[in-house]
């Protein structure tokens, strides 16, 4: 049997893609390349160019490789851009979960595991948060998936699909061995988009706002190496096909750092300085999100890579890969820097 990646070519399913096969699974990738790079995914991965909205397509795929497990990542993530345009978001991440778990009911799949986000929780009223804490998205991003989630608990209770929903909070780093990262372009990854302006590609990068409730007043959020993030995919497919039962699970390392505390990191790592900005704040942003991970752990996902420091030092790895690539295909000598305005995600 093999399993069904959607949104395997992205940054966070290429390299749960890359777990599988150092585990010598078989995942079967399924991504529409609207943000993923087909160069993600290696070549003896079966790759399919489609739309996990496509009932018919995904249907067809299930029945064709014999599929028995879907790890569930296609979706849009920008939470500026939900509150900008609901409805594209309830279109990518609601309506086509729908689709896709009707497919999966229909074909009698096993298992599935869901890509969730901590923004479902808001503004928690205490950190670290753990997933009994109530639900209350500050943005239409979280609610989307707040959304999916409930179809997911509502259809694996009427029918025999079981289930693992995994909340992420902030995922960062690069493949230890060099071999992916975030290649999203304009992504607004808070450390990509640092390492980025420390590499000169970025004249400056925006702080959005400087008067939250925290330390130093600006955003704290608990990073998660994404290699780690891929393996805990690998943890909760065992425990469903071990028996375990339908379950939601914080993925995070319970220790928060905030805008400021990162930036100070990437200086440090990199040895250079770089300008910042502050600007005002962004809708749907919480002030502080730290995860309490416990119930993941339990069930025998254990951090290999919790170090803030060690994240940054991939990542960097990674962008200056890509630098380089790009110079090279530009012909251009590695003096030739690119600026740019994006701004900043916390």
């Amino acid at each position: 049997m093999a399993t069904l990646i959607t949104g395997g070519a992205g940054f966070i399913g290429g390299h749960t893609v890359l777990a599988f096969l150092d585990r010598g699974e078989v995942p079967i990738v399924l991504d529409d390349l609207s943000t993923g790079s087909r160069e993600a995914v290696p070549s003896n991965v079966p790759f399919i160019v489609g739309d996990v909205g496509d009932a018919e397509l995904v249907s067809r795929l299930i029945r064709n490789y014999k599929i028995d497990a879907v790890v569930h990542f296609a979706a849009k993530i920008v939470v500026p851009e939900s509150v900008a345009e609901p409805l594209k978001y309830y279109r990518n991440n609601t309506v086509n979960t729908h689709t896709l778990l009707q497919a999966a009911v229909e074909e009698n799949v096993k298992y599935f595991v869901f890509s969730s986000s901590a923004a479902v929780y808001g503004n928690p009223s205490s950190t670290p948060v753990n997933e009994a804490a109530l639900p209350a998205p500050l943005s239409p991003y979280g609610m989307s998936k707040l959304m999916s989630e409930h179809m997911l608990v509502d259809a694996s209770a009427a029918s025999k699909l079981r289930h693992v929903t995994l909340r992420y909070f902030n995922v960062a780093g690069a493949d230890p061995a060099g071999r992916l990262g975030q290649s999203t372009p304009g992504a607004t990854h808070l450390i990509k988009v640092a390492i980025e302006t420390a590499l000169r590609r970025r004249q400056y990068m925006s702080i959005y706002g400087s008067d939250y409730p925290t330390p130093d007043g600006t955003c704290i959020r608990d990073y998660v190496h994404v290699s780690d993030l891929a393996r805990a995919h690998l943890v909760a497919l065992d425990h469903l096909r071990n028996g375990g039962e339908s379950q939601t699970l914080n993925c995070g390392y319970g220790q928060g750092y905030s805008v400021k505390e990162v930036i100070r990191a990437v200086r440090m790592v990199m040895g250079v300085d770089f300008e910042t900005r502050q600007a005002s704040r962004r809708a749907g942003d919480p002030a502080s999100v730290v995860a309490n991970s416990d119930r993941l752990m339990s069930l025998g996902w254990k951090p290999e890579l919790n170090d803030l420091l060690k994240m940054i030092e991939h990542a960097c790895n990674w962008e200056k890969r890509l630098a380089s690539v790009a110079m090279t295909e530009r012909g251009q000598p590695s003096s030739v820097v690119n600026f740019s305005h994006a701004p900043v995600a916390p």
